[in-house]
């Protein structure tokens, strides 16, 4: 075993002691991750508090738009809409594992630790997006906010489309 899976490993064993501690159910999703992922530091536990757009999206929350629910499930269907009518590939599935690998389903993870973090440019949200990236490829008709769900959902698929030809074709950090 590398080094660097070792050092993976006993980050996501402190990141999932640390999750069963405070954020319950978010801890159970870090703990079945693959020893090999990648997983983000949490910096604030994950609730069920409404995610608030900015003011352009006049205040809604996501749960308001489309009728979606507010959690992952609804931020992945709503990002899905979205995508469709732009004509960004990816599917449920490529969307849900590549969050689940990277942010654990919590939209507020924040990675501190990586290169992009020492360089001042941490990568945040549900799918890990720095904030560089985000405003190149951030969708329109979304947030302009890298930690909106659904917001950090559509621009990293947008981001996987052009880069890989879809997110679905993602399998490792990115």
């Amino acid at each position: 075993m590398t080094t660097i899976n070792r050092t993976r490993i006993a980050r996501l064993r402190t990141l999932g002691l640390t999750g069963l501690v405070t954020t319950g159910a978010a801890a159970a999703a870090l703990t079945l991750m693959p020893a090999n992922a990648q997983a983000a530091e949490m910096t604030q536990a994950h609730t069920s508090t409404a995610v608030t757009a900015t003011s352009a999206d006049s205040g809604r929350t996501a749960s308001q738009k489309g009728g979606y629910a507010n959690n992952l499930d609804g931020w992945i269907k709503q990002s899905l809409q979205i995508m469709k009518s732009k004509g960004i590939p990816g599917s449920y599935d490529g969307l849900k594992r590549n969050i689940m690998r990277e942010s654990g389903g919590n939209p507020g993870a924040q990675n501190n630790w990586d290169v992009n973090a020492k360089k001042g440019t941490p990568s945040k949200g549900l799918l890990q997006v720095i904030d560089p990236t985000f405003n190149a490829y951030h969708v329109s008709g979304t947030a302009h906010s890298v930690t909106d769900p659904v917001a950090n959902i559509t621009a990293a698929a947008n981001y996987a489309a052009h880069r890989y030809g879809s997110i679905d074709n993602v399998n490792s950090a990115y």
